[in-house]
């Protein structure tokens, strides 16, 4: 069976393990004041634990709350941040983290004001912001089109999925979520965004 002949579906794998969620994620870092100001003071991520890195203790690890109890941690020491990531297999392309969609343009602002160039996508399924961290990292801030309830967000979008296959569209569209929130009996409660570029398209 080919990769894109895989079914797609909520419904957990026949797999030994069953992950329940993601705890955390830990970054290479420069340094604290930088990492800081960028995640806290600008993406108002609370900084709620700070210790040595006890697989080194000549460094520091950061936890930031991103606001939903998922932490980001951050190994730092005493480095000029980056000016940039190489790419490559096993490379962190982007992490994304989300805004609601009342503060959208008000985080476009922000990034503004602080210095960050960023560009602005309709992907589709959702918005997103993309802009970078002070070592050059990708990070995207991403909004819901429409009001998808937690517990029933991968069967919305396995549902959508099936509707863009079904509709032989190359990626799932604005009315495939649409139509998988309506299938499923969920209301549609549909958010006011600006418009932007659509489809593909990343941080330039």
């Amino acid at each position: 069976m080919s990769d894109d002949t895989l079914p797609v579906t909520p419904d957990l794998p026949d797999s030994p393990v069953h992950t329940t969620g993601t705890d955390h994620i830990t970054i290479w870092g420069s340094n604290a004041e930088e990492t800081i100001a960028f995640y806290r003071d600008l993406l108002g991520m609370p900084l709620v634990l700070r210790q040595p890195n006890l697989d080194d203790p000549s460094q520091t690890h950061l936890f930031f709350d991103t606001g939903d109890g998922r932490i980001l941690t951050f190994f730092v020491g005493d480095r000029p941040s980056a000016k940039g990531q190489r790419g490559g297999v096993g490379a962190v392309h982007h992490l994304c983290f989300s805004v609601v969609p009342e503060e959208y343009e008000k985080t476009m602002r922000a990034l503004e004001d602080a210095g960050h160039h960023y560009n602005v996508f309709d992907r589709g399924i959702f918005h997103s912001i993309y802009t970078r961290d002070n070592n050059g990292l990708v990070i995207e801030l991403s909004t819901d089109k429409y009001e998808i309830p937690n517990d029933r967000r991968g069967e919305v979008l396995a549902k959508a999925q099936e509707l863009r296959e079904a509709d032989g569209a190359e990626y799932a569209k604005d009315e495939h979520l649409r139509g998988a929130i309506e299938e499923l009996g969920l209301e549609v409660v549909e958010h006011d965004l600006p418009d932007a570029s659509a489809g593909v398209g990343g941080l330039k």
